[in-house]
């Protein structure tokens, strides 16, 4: 019922009922006003007038909720209101019928579609008996709405651009750029993301909120991509702005995959003069040092016990057993082969510890598990060959007595070896006899290579290959994998260093009678041997440049299957 006080009073004009319609309640309606003859409803300056249904209808808080949410929130009727219906709202679509539809019985409230209720009790300060409780409720309620408003589309309010003209702009997407959206857009359907999806700019209220969500907007504008909010099924219109297309950064191929690109040149770090310096200092260093060995040997050499040293054990020894002098053909085939093999073992051997994504890969046509990068396969390959090389030169070794010119056969080998040695560094160098006899340093450093560091050589690239037998447990364990990778390396290296210091000397004592000794099979200063040894180079420089996938891939088809993975 409305006092007598009311019901002189006018009645303030808010929101329309209809999207383009007039303000509600029309203009002129006092308190005691009833908006639909015959419904008993009421209107009070208070509590709002009644929609017939059970509810009141709130002009000012009303307007102030409305301006944060298209969709009008259902007001739960207090206790000492008639529970018979609620009071119909704002269509929930465009066009559509109002909301909640006819005969909605007042309560709890409609169900949002996510498990909660939707009511709002609104506290009026004159009539309700308990203002401050229920101001305290909306309040709160007000809050949890505006923490919300992602999931909320905003209409504007009547002093606010129109839908057809344009849309309020709110904060700018970057630091210091123009307010967003861009001026002219139109309020419309958001964008699809392509996922389901709706993009919705959001306008913050308060200091604090426009401080957040200008942070939030400049982190992702750094991405240059709108977060996506997923659209409601009640969302009507949505305030749409286009950002630019982003390109794709996934490869367009059945999976995504990063391509590493090398570094250029001048990203590289480049040596500084500090470096340089260091460089030069240290081979400065080693030259004193050099220097300074050949002069205290030097010196050592002219004291008379030395004198009579050098006399007793001159650097080589007579074998007690005979064998024929020079080099037959077959040790040029085979010392030819070596090196040949040797520097392709060497090549691979280091690209194999370098590689880190094969392109080609190699498996057996019988067991593709056992499947292996090409370059190991053809390290492996390279092994066999000149594993078959050594078992053929041994052999011949033995059956044509040749051993003896590489195996000691006296302890004389060791003083003599010693004394090689320091004439060596005196740079007053023992006599070359090669053709009829090796030093004994010689000697020493072809056995430790022949029967020493090549089996060793061996035994620790089988254990490391794909031939060693996988189900000998007992083996496994008393070999582990470990000490073949710890001593196959180190093998390698003291091949590099022999093969310096073979071809350092065979220059510094008669270059052209050395390469007839190893090429030509000839003990005479001739050129016989220098040109088939640059024969030999070319050989070698060509199976250097060749050994590459284009070129071994269609000979490793011959043994197993090739595949780019």
């Amino acid at each position: 019922m409305v006092s007598e006080a009311q019901e002189g009073r006018m009645l303030r004009r808010g929101l329309p009922r209809v999207p383009g319609g007039e303000p509600w309640p029309p203009a002129g309606a006092s308190a005691g006003w009833d908006p639909s003859a015959g419904s008993g409803a009421q209107v009070s300056a208070g509590r709002g007038p009644s929609t017939g249904s059970g509810t009141q209808v709130l002009p000012a808080e009303t307007e102030r909720v409305a301006e944060t949410k298209w969709v009008a929130e259902p007001v739960e009727a207090s206790p000492h209101e008639t529970p018979s219906s609620l009071r119909r709202g704002l269509p929930r679509t465009p066009g559509g019928e109002p909301w909640p539809p006819v005969g909605a019985p007042a309560g709890r409230g409609p169900s949002t579609g996510s498990g909660t209720q939707v009511s709002e009790p609104v506290a009026d300060p004159v009539s309700d008996p308990e203002p401050v409780a229920e101001q305290r409720s909306v309040a709160e309620q007000n809050r949890v709405a505006e923490g919300n408003r992602v999931a909320e589309p905003v209409e504007a309010s009547a002093h606010e651009t129109s839908a057809a003209s344009g849309i309020r702009r709110g904060l700018p997407r970057t630091p210091g750029g123009d307010p967003w959206p861009p001026a002219g857009t139109v309020a419309g359907r958001g964008p699809s993301t392509g996922s389901g999806t709706q993009v919705r700019p959001v306008e913050p209220d308060g200091p604090a909120e426009q401080d957040r969500v200008a942070e939030q907007d400049w982190v992702s504008e750094q991405d240059r991509v709108a977060e996506p909010v997923e659209a409601s099924p009640r969302e009507a219109l949505v305030v749409t702005a286009t950002a630019p297309p982003r390109p794709p950064t996934a490869w367009n191929g059945t999976a995504p995959r990063r391509i590493v690109t090398p570094a250029a040149a001048s990203a590289r770090p480049r040596p500084t003069w500090t470096q340089g310096i260091a460089v030069l200092f240290g081979a400065a260093a080693l030259g004193v040092l050099a220097a300074a060995a050949v002069a205290l040997v030097r010196t050592l050499l002219s004291f008379p016990f030395m004198q009579d040293f050098l006399a007793a054990f001159p650097g080589e020894y007579t074998s007690p057993i005979a064998v024929e002098p020079g080099f037959p053909a077959w040790v040029n085939w085979a010392h030819f082969f070596n090196v040949f093999l040797m520097v392709l073992i060497i090549r691979s051997g280091l690209r194999v510890r370098t590689e880190k994504r094969p392109t080609v890969f190699w498996a057996p046509r019988g067991n593709p598990k056992g499947k292996i990068s090409l370059t190991l396969w053809f390290h492996q390959a390279l092994d066999i060959l000149w594993l078959v090389n050594g078992v053929v030169f041994v052999v011949l070794l033995i059956i044509t007595g040749h051993w003896v010119r590489i195996v000691p056969t006296s302890w004389e080998v060791f003083p003599n070896a010693l004394s090689a040695a320091l004439q060596y560094v005196s740079f007053d160098w023992p006599h070359e006899n090669g053709w009829n006899n090796y030093n004994s340093l010689q000697q020493l450093a072809y056995f430790a290579t022949v029967f020493i560091a090549a089996p060793l050589a061996a035994i620790t690239g089988f254990r490391m290959s794909g031939l060693w037998p996988k189900k000998a447990e007992k083996l496994s364990k008393a070999y582990p994998v470990e000490w073949a990778r710890a001593l196959h390396f180190p093998i390698m290296l003291y091949f590099v260093a022999f093969i310096v210091a073979h071809v350092a000397l065979v220059m510094l004592t008669g270059f052209l009678r050395n390469l007839n000794h190893m090429y030509a099979s000839q003990d005479a200063v001739t050129w016989a041997g220098f040109w088939v040894f640059v024969v030999s180079l070319v050989v070698i420089a060509a199976a250097w440049v060749a050994a590459r996938p284009l070129v071994l891939a269609p000979i490793a088809k011959v043994f197993g299957n090739v595949s780019g993975r």
